[in-house]
């Protein structure tokens, strides 16, 4: 019986399929994304996070262990220098997987997986908040705005502004005045 061996071989031996998932698993680590199919992927998954997992405890058998799964001196230095910082407060689910269509070749599922604290466009995406608009047919209402609702306090001219408006107004207009009274007098 094969029961709770639910692992895809992907058609390969086991040598093979090791040696294809220590090599996708390093270059996951340095690049943070690779596109590959969907089985493929899948299989990458439970094989990356365990990994993901012990690193975040820095200990010169961890690595050991590590390195015997990825067979790459670089890519285990990056995991437990940059990745196991970034990782450290999350509990798990330390991949993506994006489906993004089939391959034109053999019409193959293919997918993007990433290690998910590395994708700056989602996680921008998540702090900034839409305001939701809505839109209505007809005339809008109009808002009482805080004009409205409680008028400002109106200032009375002073003496002393009204003095100085009625001399500037006579300053500027005393020909005016001159030939009304010329006027006013001839027809007296």
């Amino acid at each position: 019986m094969r029961h709770q061996k639910k692992l895809n071989h992907l058609g390969r031996t086991s040598s093979h399929r090791k040696a294809m998932l220590a090599n996708m698993a390093s270059s996951l680590i340095k690049y943070k994304r690779i596109t590959t199919t969907l089985a493929k992927a899948k299989v990458l998954r439970p094989y990356i996070e365990p990994l993901l997992t012990q690193s975040k405890n820095d200990s010169t058998h961890i690595r050991r262990v590590v390195f015997s799964y990825l067979q790459d001196k670089e890519a285990v230095s990056e995991l437990f220098r940059d990745i196991s910082v970034k990782i450290a407060n999350r509990p798990g689910g330390y991949t993506r997987i994006l489906k993004t269509g089939n391959r034109l070749g053999d019409n193959a599922e293919m997918c993007i997986i990433e290690l998910v604290d590395y994708n700056e466009n989602l996680l921008g995406t998540k702090e900034e908040k839409k305001v939701k608009t809505t839109r209505r047919r007809g005339t809008a209402k109009k808002k009482v705005s805080d004009d409205t609702a409680s008028p400002k306090p109106v200032k009375t001219k002073t003496e002393k502004e009204v003095v100085a408006t009625e001399e500037v107004k006579t300053e500027d207009a005393p020909a005016e005045t001159e030939t009304n009274t010329a006027e006013t007098s001839e027809k007296e």
